[in-house]
């Protein structure tokens, strides 16, 4: 596994320990659901959910080809939590100058979906694909001696 391949599991981990502290702060206290309700969410299904099926999916999926995007997965990483802790941190506070903020963090988020969707299109490929991959690359090697 890879480092950002890593991060992005360990980085889901902590997310569903925030996910799971803030639904317990909910049991005791239910005046806290209504400003951290949507924070409780996006840490569980952005924060756990996403970031452990974007690292899952650049770990695994490049098995036959052997195809690394480090680049790409560092941006959708990035973006992904940057984006992520910005909402988790301001929108409970539920303040006007808080609005632009959030609309950011939104558009990090849904940038580090369609990085993701896109190394994702270059990596999932047909058994005909892999050879024609297999063979170009043999050539340029060929050509390089």
């Amino acid at each position: 596994m890879f480092f950002y391949e890593f991060l992005f599991v360990r980085t889901s981990l902590f997310w569903l320990l925030v996910t799971g502290v803030l639904g317990l702060l909910f049991y005791f206290d239910p005046a806290l659901v209504g400003p951290w309700r949507s924070a409780h969410v996006h840490a569980g299904v952005v924060g756990f959910f996403m970031n452990m099926v974007f690292g899952v999916a650049y770990w695994m999926m490049p098995r036959p080809g052997q195809i690394k995007q480090p680049r790409l997965e560092a941006l959708t990483y990035w973006t992904l939590n940057g984006g992520l802790l910005l909402r988790v941190a301001l929108e409970p506070l539920g303040v006007g100058w808080a609005r632009p903020w959030l609309l950011l963090s939104a558009a990090l988020q849904l940038f580090a979906m369609a990085v993701f969707v896109y190394a994702m299109s270059r990596r999932v490929v047909t058994n005909e694909m892999l050879w024609r991959m297999r063979e170009e690359r043999e050539r340029r090697q060929k050509r390089g001696r």
